[in-house]
């Protein structure tokens, strides 16, 4: 049987009417950027790409050399097919508009350009996420404002993962497709296809250094997987963390688990940690694509709508069981 490619299968996806065309090239276009970035990734010490770049983004955070590159890398690449009208990114204060001198398309694309860079000097896995909104205003000018959609009204969103293999996971809203890396032939080959997080699970992510700042519904949540199958659950949970949210959320897409960034009280009126459009939308697309649930806690991600481009929120996402246990504590604890 012939190998599938990314290309492959976007045509087909159009041609069966699920994709237009504009949003195909689209996508192949941030699979070719998020390509280039695997491969400054990979080139590292050896290109002198490691270390912080001496710099500040716009959430106060120390930028790495490849998260400057990675964000310009995918600015240039889509900037001039055509298909955006704007784009956002993590690591900038404003919308990036489409300069005037190249044509303008419907969708606007978000993206966390390196998700997990305090990982790149100790070479454990990160990755790109990205987000795709169609343009819905009749402003002849993008506005910021443009931007703040619910997740649910995404047509397409994914990440890249820079691991063993380079990876690049994808929903257009009929389920969740895994292509690999191919480096022979240049190409992302379908290696996975309407992926299933199986619904329940012994498996749990979070930062367990936090726990004396969690809520009470977070505690009681992992006090009770950590009793095992003497306590309530009956059963024994590992706990993974990679402090790279690609590289936890591909874990529980490829064998189930339960990731939690939850609210603490380290910085009490801020909803949360992660980037709802950046990172935690995209991310809920993929889970619930995958029969996965996604919530802040007691509301579902997907539903959340955004109020700041760069708005944080709490995360519950994976395994079905377990998230709504999760929610079913937060809903008691009103």
């Amino acid at each position: 049987m012939s190998k599938i490619s990314l290309s492959r299968y976007l045509i087909q996806a159009q041609h069966q009417g699920k994709i237009p065309s504009d949003l195909r090239f689209l996508i192949e276009v941030v699979a070719r950027a998020c390509k280039n970035i695997a491969y400054n990734v990979n080139k590292g010490a050896l290109a002198n790409l490691l270390g912080s770049a001496g710099s500040s983004n716009v959430q106060g955070e120390t930028q790495q050399k490849l998260d400057v590159i990675a964000n310009e890398v995918l600015l240039e690449a889509n900037e001039w097919g055509g298909h955006l009208s704007a784009m956002a990114s993590e690591e900038m204060e404003y919308i990036y508009e489409i300069p005037n001198y190249y044509p303008q398309g419907g969708y606007l694309l978000l993206f966390d350009p390196l998700d997990g860079s305090s990982n790149i000097d100790v070479n454990v896995s990160i990755g790109t996420i990205f987000s795709v909104l169609r343009k819905t205003s009749d402003n002849q000018k993008v506005l910021e404002q443009d931007f703040f959609q619910p997740g649910n009204k995404q047509v397409a969103s994914g990440y890249a993962l820079y691991g063993p293999q380079t990876i690049f996971v994808l929903t257009i809203g009929e389920g969740v497709y895994i292509f690999t890396l191919d480096r022979d032939l240049g190409s992302f080959i379908l290696t996975r296809e309407k992926v299933k997080i199986p619904h329940s699970t012994k498996e749990f992510a979070i930062n367990m250094s936090n726990m004396r700042h969690w809520s009470e519904p977070v505690k009681r949540y992992v006090d009770e997987c950590l009793a095992g199958e003497t306590g309530i659950r009956g059963k024994n949970f590992n706990m993974r963390w990679v402090a790279s949210m690609v590289a936890d959320v591909h874990r529980i897409l490829t064998r189930g688990g339960v990731f939690l960034y939850p609210w603490d009280k380290r910085e009490p009126n801020k909803a949360g940690k992660l980037r709802l459009m950046y990172e935690a939308n995209p991310m809920s697309f993929l889970i619930e694509q995958a029969g996965g649930l996604s919530i802040n806690g007691k509301q579902r991600i997907l539903d959340v709508e955004p109020q700041a481009l760069h708005e944080r929120v709490a995360v519950m996402l994976g395994s079905k069981e377990e998230v709504e246990i999760l929610q079913k504590y937060h809903t008691e604890n009103i």
